[in-house]
Order: structure tokens, then sequence, then C-alpha cells
């Protein structure tokens, strides 16, 4: 079986296939040929009208016999949404699609991300390559629902009267209304050029889609980095040799050990792995599709990118954009100070005295976060056995308390202020009355991304 993340693709084999949604979910699908826009009302398949020609449903269980689809007929997306219109996923337990085959062994299976605003949610595609047909997961949803999806399949959706807990009701087609519609299909591309030195040419239009994104938002441009290519051209050609999305390659090296192998030391690093999209441009679109890839593309902190996209067998992309800023003393300092605002602020609401940086057990946090970059470990005994206390009294604090918080794969002071606080243990220490003083490490380029220290002492 495999286990499917967003944007991950699998092959099918031919005969009937079975998906199913279990939970307080509506399931539907819509049957679009590459326009990516339905032709009529029976290109739609919902719980008012359970078949077409091909598929079908029944309670949770969607059949597709994809030789049988209507003619013309290149893909089917399985759409979801809640069984209770008055209940928002986010309130839900994460949906988790289940595929088969002819057999009784399940192909493939797929968890998205949990939806946060989203009431409409696309699982997955399945779609034809060639002669043969394939599965392709996707996660992505709406914020505004119904109408989020009519504007991308061409459908128009109006609530049906006599049905008031529908959570769609009749379906009209609008064959060339709404955008364009963010859907990932593919076809072989070589790999944009890097140039020389740090500077990348941007000879494909990825930088000026990308600025233009970002200045929507409110965030500053970004460049191109022949570093950041460099690891990101090896990371794809790696997916793409395997068939696979994944973060690590099979000897476990993981993304950002790869940025930090090419000599680009971070602060930060974020990553968008991606199969499918044809151009730069579809790329884009699909990375401003959903929240979370959203907010990393357009995060304000990441000032450097590369890009990279390498064909399989198969002419399917696979894409690697590496988001970064990297390392200076100033932004070091500007982030550990961050980290302290944001744990005396939440001190102060809870009624307790802000804690106060000391040099001291700053360089021993310090020293902890760049130990567990070098030796590639994570706890907080290191390898020659020493413990919080004794990193603190090796740099000359002479505190008789001491407490510790780490914390690894966080992009940013409020990711790992927030982690720390959804953590009872971690809470406890940030908000121990005992406590006087704070030092704060940070140090990036280890397996899981940047690691982080709080050391706390009294």
């Amino acid at each position: 079986m495999t286990e499917l993340v967003p944007g991950g693709n699998v092959p099918l084999p031919g005969g009937i296939l079975t998906l199913r949604v279990p939970g307080p979910f509506d399931v539907c699908a819509l049957i679009t040929d590459d326009s990516g826009k339905v032709r009529g009302d029976g290109d739609f398949v919902f719980y008012n009208q359970p078949a077409a020609p091909g598929t079908r449903l029944q309670g949770e269980r969607l059949t597709i016999d994809p030789l049988r689809l209507r003619a013309g007929a290149s893909r089917v997306t399985v759409v979801i949404s809640s069984a209770d219109p008055a209940t928002p996923l986010a309130r839900l337990p994460a949906p988790t699609l289940h595929v088969g085959g002819p057999g009784p062994r399940t192909l493939a299976r797929f968890t998205p991300p949990r939806p946060q605003r989203e009431t409409v949610l696309l699982l997955a595609e399945i779609y034809r390559r060639g002669g043969a047909w394939k599965l392709r997961a996707l996660g992505q949803g709406y914020a505004d629902g119904l109408a989020g999806l009519a504007r991308d399949f061409g459908v128009d959706v109006a609530e049906d009267d006599a049905s008031p807990g529908a959570s769609v009701g009749r379906l009209n087609t609008a064959a060339h209304r709404g955008g364009p519609t963010g859907r990932m299909s593919a076809a072989p591309r070589s790999n944009a050029p890097t140039g020389r030195g740090n500077a990348v040419p941007d000879t494909d239009g990825f930088l000026g889609l990308v600025n233009s994104a970002r200045a929507r938002a409110g965030s500053p441009p970004v460049s191109l980095d022949a570093r950041l290519a460099a690891a990101a051209r090896a990371h794809a050609s790696d997916m793409a040799a395997r068939g696979v999305l994944s973060s690590e390659s099979p000897d476990g090296t993981s993304l950002y050990q790869r940025v930090t192998s090419t000599g680009y030391a971070y602060l930060t690093v974020g990553e968008h792995l991606v199969s499918g999209p044809r151009t730069p441009r579809e790329f884009v679109e699909y990375c401003l599709s959903a929240e979370q890839s959203r907010t990393t593309l357009c995060e304000r902190v990441f000032s450097q990118v590369g890009l990279a996209y390498v064909a399989d067998r198969s002419g399917d992309l696979y894409w690697t954009a590496l988001w970064a800023r990297p390392f200076s003393p100033g932004d070091l300092v500007r982030t550990e100070n961050k980290v302290v605002a944001l744990t005396n602020a939440e001190r102060t609401a809870a009624g307790l005295r802000p804690l106060s940086v000391d040099p001291l057990l700053t360089n021993a946090a310090q020293a902890h976060s760049s130990d567990m970059v070098a030796r590639a470990f994570y706890s907080h005994t290191s390898p020659g056995g020493s413990q919080p206390w004794d990193r603190a009294a090796a740099s000359g604090s002479t505190r008789r308390t001491i407490g510790e918080n780490i914390a690894c794969g966080q992009r940013s002071p409020g990711e790992v202020v927030l982690g720390w606080m959804n953590s009872p243990g971690h809470r406890a220490n940030i908000l121990k009355p005992a406590f006087t003083h704070i030092g704060i490490g940070l140090a990036g380029g280890g397996k899981a991304g940047t690691y982080w220290t709080q050391l706390f002492g009294a």
C-alpha cells in the first residue's frame, strides 16, 4: 500500500476502483475532460444523483471504472464536504481516502492536512496519462465552498429548497465560466538553467510570478539563488527517479541537509514538493491554491528561492522549491529576541513576571542547538551525557535552578513558541513562576531543519 502526501501520485491497475472516505462526510465526483470543466449535469455525481457512466456512489463508497467513463472524459476529481452543512470540516475528524482495486488489497491511502477554514475539499483526482490511469492526492480546499468549486470546474450550483440539509442542490453547467482550474497535469520539460555564481536568470518567468503574488500579500520580493537551485535540482531528480514525493532521500538525507551541503547557511528555510504542474505558472497557481502552501510562498521572512523540476519516465514533473533567508548574526539576534518577547507575552498573560535575557544561558542554549545539528541528535542529553544544568554551569552560570525546552523543524519564533505552549511539559517551563532568566539558541542545517533551545534559570 502507498501512503500518499499532497501532490503524490500512484499508477492504477486496470479494472474497477473503489474509493472510500469513512466518517461524517458527503462524497461527490466531478467528471471532466482535459479542459477541466464539466460538460453538463451528468458529470456531477453526488447523493442526489449517485450514478454516471463509469461512476457510482453508494454511501461512503465511490466506484469508478475508467474505461466506462463518458466519451472524452480524462479525469475524475473526488470531493468531500461535511455531511452536516452547519459543521465545518475543521471540527470533524481528519478525512482519509482509501483506494482499492479489483482485488482485496488497498492500493493507496491519503490523509490530507487537517482543513482549517475550508468547507469543501478536493481529495484526489484520477487522471489519464497516455494509455494509463493514475491517482494523484490533492488536499486542496475552498474557504468559499461551492462558489470556489463552481469557479474552477465551470459549474453553477443552486440550493434546492426542498432539501434544506443538502450540501449541494441543482447543478447547471457553464462550460466557459470561471477562472483557471488549478488542476495539475504533466508533460516532459527540461530543468531551468541555474546560471553562474549565486545569481540565477529568471528564464521562465517564475520569479516574476512569485513576486507578483508576494506583492499582493504585502511581502517583499525574493531573489533566485544558485545554491538553493542546486539543492532543489538534486532533490527533484531523486524524487523523479523514485517516482515519489518525499522530503528525504533513500539514504536518509533530508532536504535541509541538501541545502547546507551546497554551502548555504540559512536562518530559516521552507519548501514545496509537488508533482504534476507543467509550467512555472501552473506550479505557482498550485502553491497559491491552499492556505498552508500559500503561506510559505508569501512568508515575509524569506528573501531567496531556488526552483527545479524534473520529469519521470512517464512524463510527470517533480518540483522542488526552496525558500530561505540566509544566516546573519544580526538576524540571529533578532530571532532570539522575538522568541523571548513571545515567551514573555505568554507569561504576562498568565500574570507572571517577564524573564530577563542572561548572556551565559544564551551561550549555553546556542551551543546545544549547534551541537544537535553538528552531531545529529535531538535530546536534552548530549551524546557525551551532559544535561541542561551541566551545560549552563559550563558556560559560567551559577543559577541554582535550570529548565530546558527544545524543538526542531519549526520555521519561525511564532511557530516554535506556539508549539511549546501547546505541549504541557514545555508550557510548564515557560510559565514556571520561579524562573527569572532565559537564553535562546537556534541552528539550522540538521536533518529536521532548525533546532531550537530555550534555557531557563533562577
